[in-house]
Formats: C-alpha cells, sequence, structure tokens
C-alpha cells in the first residue's frame, strides 16, 4: 500500500516514541508518518536487533531515524532497516547532546556536509525506500542562511529528496538538549526559504508546533510540519489530523475508544510477557484538560498494580472520570 504524504509526522523522541507510544498513535491517526526513537549504528551492529527494530504492523507509514556518521555502516543499517519493512530510514544531523556529539553524529554533522552526503549515498545505493535527513538550520553561533542552504544543496546532490528542519541552531556546548529545544530562537523563515531555492525538494518543519492552525500557516510554505512533544503530552491533538489534513471523513471515536483499544493492546503484551507500565506512560495525556484527568493519570501511574500486571486500573482510573462527568 502507497504511504501517505508526510503532511503530518510526529517527530523521533528518545526514550518516548517506542513501539507502545507509535502504537497509541496510530490510532488516533491513521496517516500520520511515525519516527522511531533514534537508534545508532552500533546498537544495531553490535547489539540485540529485534528488541531495536521490531514493530506492529498497524504502525505503517513509519521511520526509522539513525544515528552514525560512518557511511559503512549506516548502509548496513539502512539495508536492516528494509528488511525489517520500515518505510524510510532518516538520519539525524539535528541532536546537540553530548554523548552524541562524542560518538560525532548528529547535530555536529551539519559542520561536514561532504560526510553527510557520504553517508546519504552509502545508504541510497542500498535500498529502494526513501533516506531522509533531520537537521537544525545552524550550529553554536553560526546564523547566516548560507550555512543550511549550502548543507542541504550538498546533501541534496547526494541524493537525499527529504529534509526535515528543526527550525533553531543546535548550540553545541553550553546548553542541554532539553536547553537546546527551547533557548536558540525558532526561525521558520530559513525552511521557508529552502523550499523556494529548492522547489524540488520535499522540506518539513519541525519546532514549536502546537496547533493546528500553525501547522496549516506552516503548510501554505513547506511540504510537511513534524509536531514533537505537544503530540506526546497532548496526543489528542492527532485525532482530527486525517480529516483537516488528508481529506478523511471527521472521525468518530472517542478518547474512552482509544483508551478501551490500548487496554486490549496491553492484555495482548502482558500475554506475551511485557511490562504494563511501558505502555500506559505514553497515554498519560489522553485526558488532558477533562474533568478527573488527574485521578485517571494517577491510577495509571501506580507502579505497584503496573509491575504486577493487573489491568484493573483501566476501569478504576475511567472510573475518576464517570465521577467528574455525573458530579
Amino acid at each position: 500500500m502507497k504511504a501517505s504524504p508526510r503532511r503530518v509526522s510526529v517527530a523521533p523522541m528518545m526514550d518516548w516514541t517506542d513501539r507502545h507510544c507509535r502504537y497509541f498513535h496510530r490510532l488516533l491517526s491513521k496517516h500520520t508518518w511515525l519516527y522511531t526513537e533514534m537508534v545508532t549504528t552500533g546498537a544495531l551492529l553490535h547489539g540485540d536487533v529485534p528488541r531495536h527494530l521490531a514493530f506492529n504492523d498497524e504502525e505503517h507509514p513509519i521511520a526509522l531515524q539513525l544515528g552514525g556518521s560512518e557511511p559503512g555502516d549506516l548502509a548496513r543499517c539502512a539495508t536492516l532497516a528494509q528488511q525489517w519493512g520500515y518505510d524510510e530510514v532518516n538520519l539525524n544531523c539535528g541532536c546537540p547532546s553530548e554523548r552524541v556529539q562524542r560518538g560525532a553524529f548528529g547535530a555536529c554533522l551539519m559542520a561536514e556536509p561532504a560526510l553527510v552526503a557520504d553517508c546519504v549515498k552509502a545508504m541510497r545505493d542500498v535500498v529502494s525506500i526513501p533516506v531522509t535527513v533531520k537537521h537544525r538550520i545552524g550550529i553554536d553561533d553560526v546564523s547566516e542562511y548560507a550555512f543550511v542552504r549550502d548543507f542541504v544543496g550538498t546533501v541534496a546532490d547526494a541524493g537525499c529528496e527529504v529534509f526535515i528542519v528543526h527550525a533553531r541552531n543546535a548550540i553545541l556546548k553550553g546548553l542541554s538538549p532539553k536547553e537546546n529545544r527551547e533557548i536558540p530562537p525558532l526561525r521558520y523563515d530559513f525552511a521557508y526559504q529552502l523550499k523556494r531555492d529548492f522547489p524540488s525538494l520535499e522540506i518539513l518543519i519541525n519546532g514549536g508546533i502546537e496547533t493546528y492552525e500553525q501547522a496549516r500557516t506552516h503548510l501554505e510554505h513547506v511540504d510537511g510540519v513534524m509536531f514533537g512533544r505537544q503530540a506526546y503530552h497532548d496526543p489528542w491533538i492527532l485525532a482530527e489530523v486525517d480529516a483537516l489534513f488528508y481529506g478523511e471523513p471527521p472521525s468518530t471515536f472517542t478518547r474512552a475508544d482509544i483508551e478501551a483499544r490500548m487496554a486490549e493492546y496491553a492484555a495482548r503484551l502482558l500475554a506475551s510477557g511485557g511490562h504494563l507500565g511501558n505502555i500506559t506512560r505514553h497515554m498519560l495525556g489522553l485526558y488532558k484538560g477533562a474533568a478527573g484527568a488527574r485521578g485517571w493519570r494517577r491510577t495509571l501511574s501506580d507502579n505497584k498494580r503496573l509491575a504486577r500486571g493487573d489491568l484493573s486500573v483501566f476501569d478504576e482510573a475511567r472510573g475518576f472520570l464517570q465521577a467528574e462527568a455525573t458530579a
């Protein structure tokens, strides 16, 4: 089946966008593109491949984000991604953490566009699925548009046709990853200009997007928008994506319908030896803003019951919502 256009996607987020989170998000939107957490080439080449690459069939369209800077290693990992059924391989050129920098990849790669081009070419030579790049608009105190323009131009010459632009600089020294998501100013105009300068490329924009209205505004200038932490903390924002951005009829499911399907999913996971808390932790924002949501969250965060695999937490949690509804 042909994958949906990348008009809307959810960003790769470490410790968050695992397979359980992605299954949850897929229940809310069938067209939104989903991305894995970043997986390093070392983890795949020397670690547990199924643990890193297994996913639910329902998650399509899904992209694997790789962290690495050695073309041969990335090519081997891209081959694995295609073998496991991913729809896209994405190279991380945007993460500013010092741990990632010590591995010589992430945002520091923006200083080496020729190397990134070699990495992209090596992957494209061995797979037929798209190879894409997620990057910042600059690093440290480099603030000229020409820097990101030349980076994109060089990597595009190697065959990359899709660029996901986190529209902030990455400060490689002195700011934490969290601060790097908040302190460097957003420069959406850089992403817009990239689309004007490279009209044949697919340009997606990421960073600070929290509402449908903001998404619509960006889509007047670029090809796609990527929600980040907003989609995690308030996942219900995905419930209208298919209708608003993909021409589908308005959704008829409720939060309770989604919760019930996640409870069924949890039961299946427990039957195969999984941990209940690995699922419920991703659901805590489902009722954000609703009456009784605090009690619902508190119940689904009861570590002792979660460790026992006590599925009755779903019924008890729902009771807080029902009590508020009838108060």
